[in-house]
């Protein structure tokens, strides 16, 4: 994990507007050469020093380019999604702007997925595409196509560059852009004629966008009434999302929840913004969540979202969603305030600067708790209510999934490991059971529900921190869509370690077709699946299958030792499900089964609190 005083001078770079590198101050600077030399020496002029990629006709002038450069490292993927991905996987695990780069056609339509996977859950990348000739654009010439208008509802920004005197403004702005505000995927598209001509270099220190300028502080006058909500609130709680980890803001939230003893629940995105050890993190909330995470939800009297933007898997039925609450929504971007809760104060800013802001007024205010009865209830729920218990099993004789990732949980070093997950059960499976102490350690496609996304990504987290342990646990469908990076893997000697929750069927899908179509599973068996110890070998990786609980310590303390890139094959039941579960379009108290430790730690499936009443009825709320 880079250090994070190095991630902060970073961020104030970026909203200084200046670059992440040199800048001017490089050896290029005020010499003659190519598009395609500029090129590069932007991106070194960024401080680039990895990107992700594939070549092709239409840039090749920039691969030939890239050839001479002793500061950038070229990671060769075997597909463009994969690319992408892995950049992505990059971006988040470093907090760095993630660089791809592509040919035309093809090249260029490959990396979509990827663009939107990381514009979904805001993360910065910068995609450079090759183009064809300036002359023909328009005529479907061999490999165009028009990659700025296919990618125009899925990026930040984009740009077609028309001239080489644009060429290093616009890596400036790209960079920029990318990274301020709510971060995303900017697009730069480069015909290749351009790439020939010659140019003077010269690479602009700071960057002025009269049309871009994001707010970081929030309103004075919404801060003051967020604080004196929080002061007055009985039943407080906050939900974090990604925007805390892509703000930096992982302390200021600490620092809120902890003076005012504020129960935290958080996104997909937002699990790592608070340490999973502090008591007073709730963890995952959710269609996923627990059971006490979503009953905090909806008893709270007053909720405070930072960085999230209510998705419907957090929500479920939005009528229902924290109905006893006064909401602080806190955002950077303001198309998010309003676009599916109306919040009672709506406060536009960055999460550090505004969180910030809101700890200084309750520090000057003198504020404190009202009293401990609510986080006392709230820690009663966990007890009640865990995700799963040891002594427990819905399979007594196959390997429960819970059990691996839990064990695994324990083996990591929470201080030096990360973690990417692919899509499906296993995602929830991980979410649930691996905890994790630093913001940016838990990667997954969290927006758009990326399979194929987790396997590639922790090949880019994996080379922007060489130094963590990098896992991935992917299902047997998810690991299937990218499963040819395992040679980018072996080649480039990242050591990063695979575990695939196999079930022989897209299990996620598989599940609903049991619940909720009558056990019509239509097309989610994966009865042909390789044997992927086999295909590991195929590939230079070391690998082991196991079938048996008894199996699992070793395997994994076999797994984590090895000195390479390694895969573990759990085969678990098909028919296995990840509880607890709301129904979609249900509310988040109709959860179906939580483990009930009062019951005798079985499964039930009753809406609210079952035979418990909640001990906040039929109070008014203040």
């Amino acid at each position: 994990m880079t250090n994070l005083d190095e991630k902060l001078a970073r961020r104030q770079r970026a909203i200084e507007g200046k670059p992440f590198g040199p800048g001017s101050a490089t050896e290029h600077e005020g010499k003659t050469m190519s598009g395609a030399q500029a090129i590069i020496a932007s991106l070194e002029a960024e401080g680039v020093d990895t990107i992700f990629g594939y070549p092709g006709g239409q840039a090749i002038k920039i691969y030939d380019a890239l050839y001479d450069s002793k500061k950038i490292r070229h990671v060769l993927a075997r597909h463009e999604q994969g690319a992408t991905h892995m950049a992505d996987g990059y971006a988040r695990a470093t907090g760095k702007v993630g660089v791809v780069l592509v040919t035309s056609g093809p090249g260029a339509t490959n990396t979509v997925t990827g663009i939107a996977t990381a514009f979904m859950d805001s993360v910065p990348l910068v995609v450079i595409t090759g183009q064809v000739t300036r002359g023909v654009i328009g005529t479907d010439a061999f490999q165009e196509s028009d990659i700025v208008g296919i990618t125009m509802p899925v990026v930040k920004h984009s740009f077609l560059l028309q001239s080489c005197d644009d060429l290093t403004r616009t890596f400036r702005e790209a960079f920029y852009i990318a990274s301020t505000g709510r971060p995303g995927p900017v697009l730069i598209d480069i015909p290749s004629d351009l790439s020939g001509s010659q140019m003077v270099f010269h690479y602009p220190d700071s960057i002025s966008i009269p049309s871009y300028k994001p707010t970081y502080k929030g309103n004075a006058k919404q801060v003051r009434q967020a604080a004196n909500l929080i002061e007055s609130a009985k039943r407080p709680l906050i939900y974090a999302g990604g925007g805390i980890v892509s703000s930096h803001a992982c302390a200021e939230l600490t620092q809120l929840a902890e003076h005012m003893r504020i129960p935290v629940v958080t996104s997909l995105m937002g699990k790592g913004a608070m340490r999973c050890s502090n008591p007073l993190n709730l963890g995952p909330v959710g269609m996923h969540g627990s059971k006490y995470a979503n009953m905090a939800v909806t008893e709270c009297d007053l909720l405070i979202a930072v960085g999230a933007r209510f998705s419907d898997r957090v929500t479920g039925k939005v009528s229902e969603f924290a109905p006893h609450a006064k909401i602080i929504h806190i955002d950077i971007d303001p198309a998010e305030i309003g676009k599916i809760i109306d919040p009672a104060v709506p406060i536009v800013g960055d999460a550090k600067v505004v969180l910030g802001a809101i700890c200084d007024r309750l520090a000057k205010d003198g504020a404190a708790p009202i009293d401990q009865e609510w986080e006392k209830t709230v820690y009663s729920w966990r007890d009640r209510w865990p995700f799963y218990a040891a002594d427990f099993a819905d399979y007594p004789d196959k390997i429960a999934p819970e059990i691996v990732l839990s064990k695994l949980s324990d083996k990591l070093d929470p201080e030096a490991s990360i973690v990417t997950t692919e899509v499906g059960q296993h995602q929830m499976w991980a979410h649930q059971n691996i905890h994790r102490e630093h913001a940016r350690t838990f990667i997954s496609s969290g927006g758009l529900g990326t399979m194929g996304f987790g396997f590639p990504a922790a090949i880019g987290a994996q080379i922007g921190c060489p130094e963590d342990q990098v896992v991935c646990i992917a299902g047997d469908g998810s690991f299937q869509m990218n499963s040819q990076e395992m040679a980018t893997a072996a080649i480039n000697r990242v050591p990063l370690k695979v575990v695939i929750i196999d079930n022989r069927a897209l299990g996620m899908v598989h599940q609903w077709q049991s619940l909720f179509y009558d056990h019509r599973f239509s097309f989610t068996e994966l009865d042909a699946n390789p044997d992927f110890v086999k295909l590991a070998d195929a590939y230079g990786w070391q690998a082991m299958r196991i079938e048996h609980p008894d199996q699992v310590d070793e395997a994994l303390d076999t797994m984590l030792a090895s000195d390479g890139p390694f895969l573990l094959d759990v085969i678990i039941p098909t028919e296995q499900t990840v509880y607890p579960m709301v129904a979609p379009g249900a509310a988040l108290d109709d959860i179906i089964g939580a483990l009930d430790v009062t019951l005798g730690g079985v499964r039930v499936s009753e809406k609210g609190f079952g035979s418990t009443p909640s001990p906040f009825a039929n109070k008014e709320d203040e």
